[in-house]
């Protein structure tokens, strides 16, 4: 690496010396300056150049895969010590470095999972980052029950299950950092009808250009293929008859719109009438009309499943009743309600692949896969928990293991609402984009008593300097729904306000492309002052929620959230400010852009805070007064596998060390 920088380091030294105007003695005498003379010298330097940087890159990443190898051994290496131990005094001292491994191997793997280019590699990395974060703390618990009952079957078996699940997990981030495959099985966990249909569909509309590109027995082995797919949908115990009934019959005749595509195409292929290829044109057309409801119908069946499902089970009845149970001791019960679960992990199993097929996206595709497997496991951890509390139902420490457990199931459930959300948005068109806010403008319809704008082109400079605020821009919106996302009361007055802010903000984002609902510059100031209106009502907001606390992060709150109404004034004023011209309408664009950026940055920062003073809550620490309105549910800070972007979560090394400092109680549970 030292010597390929200092390569790359002498190849540029050689460019600059040789393209360096100063060092000419004799200046052309028109004025005009010569920018080098050695053409052939700069193109060999030029040349090296590239060579040496592209070697300091390749260099760069071998080095990082081979930390994150090392690391990983680092880590299966004291979890193998950790899974020998036999004292509490020994196993917390293993423990405390397995922790600042894990901790490296977090900070490691996440900035792989930012670089990552490919969206399917980069939701891999988040679904097997998440099984580490939620089995970190599973091992910690499960480890001590063990020890704390030596002879207890179920916990030996409930301790043996996370080591192998976390053996799985770190097994999947070294294959998608080296890029290798086990045995053929990511191919095949990616095949679903959406992907099926797609393909299909291209393959039908290609005939309009090439009669001759594809034998006809190609199509009806694809349609073949998708068809049987829906088996999953009609032969599922959990599928609507109303659903079945449609599935099947759309089925039937997308097989019939088959056969009389071929007939007009093989028709065509032969004698090539005006006549024929209109009859093929409407063949076309009927085939994927065809496919397409077949698409929404099982769309449908999947996401009314799915909602179905966790509403129903969203008071958690089943987990409470085994955590009772468990204390009491009761066998018998906790036997009923382990059928019961077990009942509720099939359903949700299934759930989970019929969503697989309509997710739309392969990175969606992925985390469907991953919620899966996630249900699959957990549910017998919980089981074999709840039987070792049932057998001690005095121990502590078997009451907080079956606690963890539920958490990790509870979780899940919250996260497949998200997901669901997500499949949805990407079936509506609206992969890539925010939910559209309420109060946005509809194009060219307000300020009608304005003269209509001439359309202006802007220069290559202009360009650049909004792309980049609007690059800015985006990257921001991000972070900000990363935070909102860490509260579970997605109801609460400032997480609501935040999500519509950032929203817009987004729509600004999207102008400086040339996409989304903006098409004007007065639709973007019209925003920009709505924008503005609503970070006012914000920082009123987080007024609200500083006069209930008593707690030394007030006083910081309360001077991050002053910071918003000045910035939210100056944009309004500068969207509602008159301008003519090119020059002035450039500059007027460019700061409500860089004002709504401010306050992006603004709510980055208060986010946490809130958070925080939450999490104190939650924790008994009374940072907020009695009854608050703010905290009408539980916030719980879990991990969305299926989001990319939260990258920064560290496997909840916080909680893991707060755990550790407590360990030293286990000989009094």
């Amino acid at each position: 690496m030292s010597v390929a920088c200092i390569e790359a380091k002498r190849a540029g030294e050689t460019i600059a010396q040789l393209t360096d105007a100063a060092s000419l003695d004799h200046p052309e005498p028109d004025s005009h300056i010569t920018i080098f003379t050695d053409k052939t010298g700069v193109v060999k330097a030029a040349r090296l150049l590239l060579s040496s940087v592209t070697k300091v890159l390749v260099l760069a990443d071998r080095i990082v895969i081979k930390q994150i190898i090392t690391s990983r051994n680092k880590v299966l290496a004291t979890m193998e010590q950790l899974e020998k131990v036999s004292s509490f005094q020994e196993f917390v001292q293993i423990f405390s470095q397995f922790g600042n491994e894990m901790v490296e191997f977090a900070h490691l793997t996440g900035d792989r999972q930012n670089d990552l280019k490919d969206e399917k590699k980069k939701a891999r990395m988040a679904a097997s980052r998440a099984v580490l974060e939620k089995c970190t703390m599973m091992l910690l618990t499960a480890s001590k029950t063990c020890l704390r009952h030596p002879d207890c079957e179920s916990a030996r078996i409930n301790k043996d299950g996370v080591f192998h699940q976390m053996r799985l997990a770190l097994e999947q981030v070294i294959e998608i950092v080296t890029d290798s495959r086990s045995n053929g099985e990511d191919e095949l966990a990616s095949i679903s009808i959406y992907s099926g249909i797609r393909v299909f569909k291209n393959k039908v509309e290609g005939l309009r250009e090439n009669l001759y590109f594809l034998p006809k027995e190609n199509l009806s082995t694809m349609l073949e293929i998708i068809l049987e797919h829906t088996e999953d949908f009609t032969d599922s115990a959990y599928t609507s008859h109303e659903h079945r009934e449609h599935i099947l019959e759309l089925s039937k005749q997308a097989k019939m719109e088959l056969e009389q595509l071929v007939s007009v195409w093989m028709q065509a292929q032969n004698q090539k009438t005006t006549d024929l290829m209109e009859d093929l044109q409407v063949a076309i057309l009927k085939m994927c009309q065809c496919m397409n409801e077949l698409k929404r119908e099982l769309h449908s069946a999947a996401t009314s499943l799915a909602a179905d499902l966790l509403k129903y089970h969203t008071d958690h009845m089943v987990l409470k009743a085994l955590k009772i149970t468990g204390v009491e001791g009761n066998l018998e019960a906790i036997a009923e309600y382990t059928c019961k679960l077990s009942e509720q992990k099939e359903q949700l199993v299934e759930m989970c692949r019929l969503l697989r097929h309509v997710s739309g996206t392969e990175p969606l595709e992925v985390t469907c896969i991953h919620a899966e497997d996630t249900f699959q496991v957990t549910g017998p951890q919980i089981i074999s928990a709840a039987e070792t509390l049932a057998l001690h139902p005095s121990s502590k420490i078997a009451k907080e293991n079956l606690e963890v457990f539920c958490e990790a199931w509870e979780s899940q459930l919250s996260d497949m609402s998200t997901l669901l959300r997500e499949i949805n948005d990407v079936f509506e068109g609206r992969r890539g984009e925010k939910r559209v806010y309420l109060s946005l403008p509809r194009p060219g319809k307000h300020n009608a008593n304005l003269k209509a704008l001439k359309p202006v082109r802007l220069d290559t400079e202009e360009q650049a300097k909004i792309a980049k605020l609007g690059l800015e821009l985006h990257l921001l919106t991000s972070d900000v729904d990363s935070e909102t996302e860490k509260w579970e009361d997605q109801e609460n007055k400032i997480v609501q306000h935040v999500q519509g802010m950032s929203s817009m903000a987004y729509s600004m984002y999207l102008f400086t492309r040339g996409e989304g609902l903006l098409k004007t510059t007065q639709d973007l100031f019209h925003q920009a002052e709505i924008f503005a209106t609503e970070g006012t009502k914000l920082a009123s907001a987080f007024h609200s929620f500083s006069d209930q606390l008593h707690d030394d992060g007030k006083p910081l709150l309360l001077l991050e959230a002053e910071k918003l109404i000045p910035v939210c004034q100056q944009l309004q004023i500068t969207a509602k400010a008159s301008v003519q011209g090119k020059s002035a309408t450039f500059t007027k664009v460019d700061a409500c852009i860089q004002k709504t950026r401010s306050v992006m940055t603004l709510l980055r920062q208060l986010l946490p805070l809130c958070c925080t003073l939450l999490r104190k809550n939650k924790a008994g620490n009374s940072c907020l007064k009695p009854a608050p309105p703010w905290t009408e549910n539980t916030v719980r800070t879990g991990t969305n596998a299926h989001c990319p972007e939260r990258t920064a979560e560290m496997f909840g090394i916080k909680s893991l060390e707060n755990h550790v400092t407590n360990m030293t109680f286990l000989e009094s549970k």
